[in-house]
This record gives C-alpha cells, sequence and structure tokens, in this order.
C-alpha cells in the first residue's frame, strides 16, 4: 500500500484527529480506553501496509466515538452500550456499520479482491441484541422443575449413576437453543448457567442477566419483576376459567391476553401461547442490562427466544426492536407464539399481528 493508506486506515486516523472538530484524541489516550499498545494503533492507521484490526477493535472505536463522554472526567474510556443515550447508541451502530464494510474492503484489497481470511462467523452477531461488549459476563437463570415432578425423573436423581443434572432444568428447548447462540455471539465472554437453586453469589446476578422461564417456576424473574416499573404483569392463574394470562395495566383498565387452547383434562391441546420479551437495565448492577424470556407455557418461553436466534427472523426482528424503540433503556413485548402441531413459530415483529402489547407504548399513533 502507498498514499495516505487503506481507507480504513484513514477513516480510523481521522477518527481520533477530527472526529471533533475542537478534541483531538491521541493514540496514548486510545491506548489507555483500548488497553492496547501504542505501536499496535500506530500499525492499524499506518499509510504503508497496516494492519487490519479485529472486530472487536472496531467495535471499541465505534462505542469510544459515539459519544464525548468517553474523556469526560479526564480518563479516556469505553463506556459500556447500556450506558448510552439513544442519540448516542445510533451513532455507535453507524460508526460501527461504516468501519465494518471498510474492514471488509481491507481485507479483499490485502490479496487482489479476495478477503484475505474469512469473515468470522460473529460478524453475523454484530448488531444482535444477544451480542454484549467483550469479555462481560453473561449469566443465564433458568427455571427449574419443582422437587415433587423431578421426583418422577429417574435421571435428575444425583444417587443415580445416570443422574444427568440438566434434568432439573424446566426449559430445556429454549435453554439449549439459547446457550449455543449467546457462545456464538460472544465468543470471548463467559456465559455461566444457573438454576435459582444453584445462585453462590452477588455475581450471579450483577453480570448481564437472561432469566428464562415464568414467575412461577422461576423465583428471580419474579424478585426482578418485582423492582422494575412495568405495566405487565403474568398471572398464573392454572385453576381460572381460561387459565394463566398476561395483564396490562392501562391506568383506567386492564387488559388481559390469554393462552388458546383445545380440548380439555388429557386431551388439552396448546394452539397459542403467549410470551414475553423484555430487556432493560439490571437493577442490580446500572452497566449491566436484564433480559428476560418467558411464556405461560413451555413453548411460550422457546418462541420467545427464538425471534433473536432463528436465522430467518432473527434480523428482521432486531431491526424492528431498533427502529420502533432506538437507544430505549428499557422495552417489552407481549408476542403471540402459534403452535403447530408440536412445533412454535418463530414470530415476526414486524407483522402486528404478532405484536399483541409493546412497552413502552407507541406516541401519538406512531
Amino acid at each position: 500500500m502507498s498514499g495516505d493508506g487503506s481507507p480504513l486506515a484513514r477513516r480510523l486516523r481521522e477518527l481520533r484527529e477530527s472526529h471533533w472538530p475542537d478534541l483531538r484524541v491521541t493514540q496514548a489516550q486510545l491506548r489507555v480506553a483500548f488497553e492496547v499498545s501504542v505501536p499496535l494503533i500506530s500499525s492499524w492507521e499506518s499509510a504503508h501496509a497496516a494492519k487490519v484490526p479485529p472486530l472487536a477493535r472496531l467495535e471499541k472505536y465505534a462505542a469510544f466515538f459515539a459519544t464525548r463522554r468517553s474523556l469526560a472526567d479526564g480518563t479516556p474510556m469505553v463506556l459500556p452500550l447500556s450506558e448510552l443515550a439513544p442519540d448516542e447508541v445510533q451513532e455507535y451502530h453507524k460508526l460501527l456499520e461504516e468501519l465494518t464494510g471498510l474492514r471488509k474492503a481491507a481485507l479483499r484489497a490485502q490479496v487482489g479482491g479476495e478477503i484475505a481470511e474469512p469473515a468470522p462467523a460473529r460478524d453475523t452477531y454484530l448488531k444482535s441484541p444477544w451480542h454484549f461488549p467483550e469479555g462481560e459476563e453473561i449469566t443465564i437463570i433458568c427455571s427449574q422443575i419443582p422437587e415433587d415432578e423431578r421426583a418422577k425423573i429417574p435421571y435428575a436423581d444425583p444417587s443415580q449413576p445416570d443422574y444427568i443434572e440438566l434434568y432439573k432444568y424446566s426449559d430445556l428447548d429454549s435453554l439449549f437453543e439459547l446457550w449455543g447462540h449467546l457462545r456464538a455471539a460472544n465468543p470471548h465472554s463467559p456465559v455461566t448457567l444457573r438454576a435459582t437453586e444453584d445462585l453462590r453469589s452477588s455475581d450471579d446476578l450483577t453480570s448481564h442477566v437472561v432469566l428464562l422461564g415464568g414467575v412461577d417456576y422461576n423465583e428471580i424473574t419474579a424478585a426482578m419483576l418485582g423492582q422494575i416499573d412495568l405495566p405487565v404483569r403474568q398471572v398464573p392463574d392454572w385453576d381460572g376459567e381460561r387459565g394463566p394470562y398476561f395483564e396490562v395495566d392501562k391506568g383506567d383498565e386492564l387488559d388481559r391476553y390469554y393462552t388458546v387452547t383445545s380440548g380439555s383434562g388429557d386431551n388439552l391441546q396448546l394452539r397459542e401461547d403467549v410470551g414475553f420479551f423484555y430487556r432493560g437495565v439490571n437493577p442490580e448492577n446500572v452497566k449491566r442490562t436484564l433480559t428476560i424470556c418467558n411464556g405461560m407455557y413451555a413453548r411460550g418461553v422457546y418462541g420467545t427466544v427464538r425471534a433473536l436466534t432463528d436465522a430467518r427472523f432473527r434480523d428482521r426482528n432486531a431491526d424492528y426492536l431498533r427502529s420502533r424503540f432506538g437507544g430505549t433503556a428499557s422495552f417489552s413485548i407481549l408476542t403471540r407464539i402459534r403452535i403447530v402441531g408440536r412445533v412454535a413459530i418463530t414470530p415476526d415483529w414486524t407483522r402486528d399481528t404478532f405484536r399483541l402489547h409493546e412497552w413502552p407504548e407507541p406516541i401519538n399513533g406512531d
């Protein structure tokens, strides 16, 4: 390479030197914020044979230059996305999309039009709600089967030779689906699994927490919801005439959303479940997030999880969340989960029919 270097190298220099007209960022300041060496930063900006930084570093560039608060207290730092204002989140995504495109072009140019290294699978997840800042711990807290029900499963008994610990979890389909997706989207972050009975310290509740399962089987879901000012409430009225439901407080009235079943007794068939997705600030650590995926039945939980993991729907659903809620700190969706035979159909949130309720509600009908 010659001249001013690759477009990516030039853009990285421009960000540092002129992104803020009245403030020039030094390589030494980026060294502190990114926790890398000055020579490495210099190599990314080089006008001659610049090195191509990994995606994780470009994420840090985008977060750093999305807000002047990165330099607010005199110590350069990369703020967590959970601390960015809505307009700063938009700037982050804009910068990251630009830098990612320039990175791909730089890789192609290195070998005469062919990409020098395969794009990591993680590229797919950069805009996913399930992608978190590199290195930050994620904890899944899953509902567990009650002890009296667990006693009926031979392999769930620790005294048995064929004991399988996972049999204590009540939402195995959802757990299996989400675990793999989180590991793929966050290859450099620890992902920990806990049942409520296995919580060992406050560390389990102060990471990025993901709760699977409803208030009847997951006491942590009930506890966390008790700390959040939400108009949505899950009511496990299993003995009621119409069964369990989600309730939405609209001030002067209450809306209820029930499951749809057919038959009765041993012939009861689930035709439609109600799923609930919530994303907000972790009340136990404001620098981390809380995500809740639940439903009245297990397939409602699974369908809610699949909304953002199913390869056919996850991108459009993630795009919908960004366009609908932007950088809103906390939001939720009650979603219809259709059941066809034994299969929970992934909801398409771009279609009104699948969205039963959204919070915060649209302003002026938007």
